[in-house]
């Protein structure tokens, strides 16, 4: 009974850690993770980069994590393991795009030359938010998920398996033979292209 509560409160957890995960750093992605300013024309233009400016790994990643999540109760042993390192992995690499592009100034310079018209423009007043570090947290939040589902997940249920086909052949029920007392059964033997005045 412990045994089963135990692995109920794992799954709870890899699921609420997993999800949060993913939806943090879907959401860190969209937000401005630095500001500047552009001298354009003799005066400062303001400008922003967001997450996707400066890097598309923490997105792309939450998405990976997040079907790995699904798909940790889609297999099983072997299959299970390398699922859950897979979420793992996606967490990691979350968390190190995001620490990596919290100093990063690149996307912001790329504005500053095209908003100039000089390609060696750089940014000033540069300032970043804490954004970067909310992806970093996404990470982590997945890198723990895929932790408790390689821990637990043995014990873990799996989807049923009673609709999957094991390749054999479906065999045919055989038809009786229409009644011919009840002319719509005649019908429908016609339409499935059977003769019914043959004798079954």
């Amino acid at each position: 009974m412990n045994e089963q509560r135990g692995s109920r409160r794992s799954i709870a957890a890899a699921l609420l850690l997993g999800a949060v995960g993913a939806a943090l750093a879907l959401l860190a992605s969209r937000q401005a993770w630095a500001h500047g300013t552009a001298s354009v024309a003799g005066g400062e233009l303001p400008l922003t980069a967001k997450g996707s400016d400066v890097t598309g790994v923490p997105a792309a990643l939450a998405i990976v994590g997040l079907a790995a999540l699904v798909a940790v109760f889609a297999v099983r042993r072997t299959g299970r393991v390398l699922v859950s390192l897979l979420l793992m992995a996606s967490g990691a690499g979350t968390v190190a795009a995001a620490l990596l592009g919290a100093g990063d100034s690149a996307a912001l310079d790329e504005k500053a030359a095209t908003a100039s018209g000089d390609a060696a423009a750089t940014i000033g007043d540069l300032s970043h938010t804490g954004w970067p570090y909310a992806a970093a947290a996404a990470g982590l939040l997945l890198l723990l998920a895929g932790l408790l589902a390689l821990t637990y997940g043995r014990s873990w249920p799996a989807m049923s398996g009673r609709y999957e086909r094991d390749g054999s052949p479906t065999p045919r029920r055989a038809r009786r033979a229409p009644d011919p007392e009840r002319p719509e059964e005649l019908w429908k033997a016609l339409d499935r292209g059977e003769d019914p005045t043959r004798e079954a």
